[in-house]
C-alpha cells in the first residue's frame, strides 16, 4: 500500500553497485530503512544531495509493518535548504547533529511532536542569518524534552547546582561530573528557558563553550538506554572556535 510522508534523511550505506539503503525518520512510521534503487547510478533521476545529513524529504513510500527494509516509489526535496550545504559552520552544525539523531532515534512508530520539532528546527537552522552559534545546545536541551529527561526548570540562587543523574536543580554538592555548579548550571537554567527565536539572548562565554558541551553530552549518556559514541562534536567544536 502507498503511503505519503515527509521525512528526514538520517544515513545511508551502500546497497549495491547502484543502490543505497537509506535510514529515514518519517512522520507516519517513525524509523524505517528504504532501498533506493539505482540512485548511485549516472542515469539516475534521483540526486545523491537528496540523501545528505537531515535533509527534508517528501516520500511516497510501500509499507508494510512486517518488513524490516522497505521500498520508495518517489522522493523528493521537501524543503530546499538555502544555507547549511554552503556554510561551514552550519554544515558542522548539522554534522553533529545527524549523528546526535542517528545514535538517539531507535522507534519505528509514530512520533508527531518529536518529528515536527526536527523537521522545524532545521529549517530555522537554515533561515537563520546570525546568532546561530549556540543553536546544537538549545537542540540537546529541546530534544531532551522529547526524549524523557528534559531538565527540571526549578533554578533559583539556592538551588544553583544541576544534578546530571536527576535532571534537577538543588542545593547540594557532590562529585564534579554529577553536580554541575555556575556558570554551567546557569547556562543550562537559561537554555531551558529560551526558544530558538530568542537564541541571541543566550551569552556563552566562548571559554566554556567546549566544556559545555561536553556536560550536556554526559548528561545525554546518563539518561539514554543505549551508549553515545559520538566523535563529530570535536569537529565542531575546531569550526566554531576559529
Amino acid at each position: 500500500m502507498l503511503h505519503n510522508t515527509p521525512g528526514i534523511v538520517l544515513h545511508q550505506v551502500k546497497y549495491s553497485e547502484s543502490s543505497v539503503i537509506a535510514k529515514i525518520y518519517t512522520e507516519l512510521f517513525g524509523l524505517q530503512s528504504y532501498i533506493i534503487r539505482g540512485i548511485r547510478s549516472k542515469k539516475s533521476k534521483i540526486k545523491s544531495a537528496l540523501l545528505q545529513h537531515l535533509t527534508l524529504v517528501d516520500l511516497v513510500v510501500y509499507h508494510k509493518a512486517k518488513n524490516n527494509i522497505h521500498n520508495i516509489k518517489e522522493i523528493k526535496i521537501a524543503y530546499p535548504f538555502h544555507s547549511i550545504p554552503y556554510n561551514i559552520h552550519k554544515s558542522s552544525i548539522t554534522i553533529f547533529l545527524n549523528e546526535i539523531l542517528y545514535h538517539v532515534i531507535k522507534e519505528e512508530e509514530a512520533n508527531a511532536d518529536l518529528f515536527r520539532f526536527l523537521f522545524n528546527a532545521i529549517q530555522i537552522l537554515d533561515l537563520k542569518e546570525s546568532h546561530y552559534a549556540a543553536f546544537h545546545y538549545l537542540f540537546l536541551v529541546q530534544l531532551s524534552k522529547y526524549l524523557g529527561f528534559y531538565p527540571k526548570t526549578n533554578f533559583s540562587a539556592a538551588n544553583c547546582n544541576f544534578n546530571l543523574e536527576e535532571g534537577k536543580f538543588t542545593n547540594q554538592k557532590g562529585i564534579e561530573n554529577i553536580y554541575i555548579s555556575p556558570p554551567f548550571s546557569t547556562y543550562i537554567s537559561n537554555l531551558t528557558n529560551c526558544s530558538f527565536k530568542d537564541l541571541e539572548s543566550l551569552n556563552i562565554s566562548s571559554i566554556h563553550r567546549n566544556q559545555l558541551l561536553e556536560i550536556l553530552l554526559n548528561y545525554y549518556r546518563m539518561h539514554l538506554p543505549v551508549p553515545l559514541n559520538i566523535k563529530s562534536h570535536h569537529v565542531l567544536q575546531t569550526v566554531l572556535n576559529d
